[in-house]
């Protein structure tokens, strides 16, 4: 059975690694990847049921419901995208039970099986954590470029974003942190929960709001992460 496991994972890989790699490139990881992957997929829960049988046919019912509820909530509360979802969602049918790995010599996972034994919700458990790496960056970056005064002016912001000139706004996967609007001839800006997405128009209205000195030329935005990443990171990490 190790063997299969092995096959499991080696399998995943280049399907996890090509959504990296548009993820990277669009933000979008297209819907086929998931469909394609489900061929093979089909094969191992085949299997894997006729060796197994109703035990092994109860595991899965498990493993897929729990991350299927688990991935729904978290998608419908903005937490990740719909391609995040459907990963940990597609790994939670080919993994019912933790693979163990005999390989060189050693026993893989290294550190044994963790307690709760869902190996989909390990893999997200792990993006999570690799996800801190991100606000560390950025607060970093910003102590750098930054002055004094432009830190304190949002100070919680140099965890989840950095300023940019607005003429840089277009054709970059970015969201402004804030929200602007003018009213009694004064500009008041919002914090928008996930960012505000940039357009052409917004770009021109913030243009003209600088222009008129109503903002300074440089605004805060947030960076559209591929989490995607952290996902497939998260993979390798829970199998080692």
């Amino acid at each position: 059975m190790e063997i299969i496991e092995l096959l499991k994972v080696l399998y995943c890989a280049p399907f996890l690694l090509y959504s990296c790699y548009t993820d990277i490139q669009t933000r979008r990881v297209s819907n086929q990847v998931w469909k394609l992957m489900l061929i093979g997929v089909a094969l191992f829960v085949a299997n894997d049921i006729m060796t197994g049988g109703i035990p092994a046919v109860i595991k899965l019912l498990i493993s897929a419901v729990i991350i299927y509820v688990f991935v729904y909530i978290i998608f419908q509360l903005g937490g990740f995208g719909g391609a995040d979802a459907k990963s940990l969602i597609v790994l939670s049918i080919l993994f019912p039970v933790y693979p163990q790995i005999q390989l060189l010599g050693a026993q893989f996972p290294l550190e044994g099986v963790p307690l709760i034994g869902l190996f989909a919700f390990s893999v997200f458990g792990n993006a999570v954590l690799l996800t801190i790496v991100v606000p560390l960056g950025l607060l970093v970056y910003n102590l750098l470029t930054l002055s004094p005064g432009e830190i304190l002016e949002r100070p919680a912001y140099i965890f989840v974003g950095f300023k940019t000139d607005i003429s840089r706004l277009l054709g970059r996967h970015l969201k402004l942190i804030e929200e602007y609007s003018m009213s009694d001839g004064e500009i008041h800006t919002r914090f928008r929960r996930g960012g505000a997405n940039i357009d052409e128009e917004t770009v021109k209205e913030l243009e003209g709001y600088a222009a008129r000195e109503l903002i300074p030329g440089r605004v805060w935005v947030t960076p559209g992460l591929p989490f995607m990443i952290p996902i497939t990171l998260g993979f390798f990490v829970a199998v080692f």
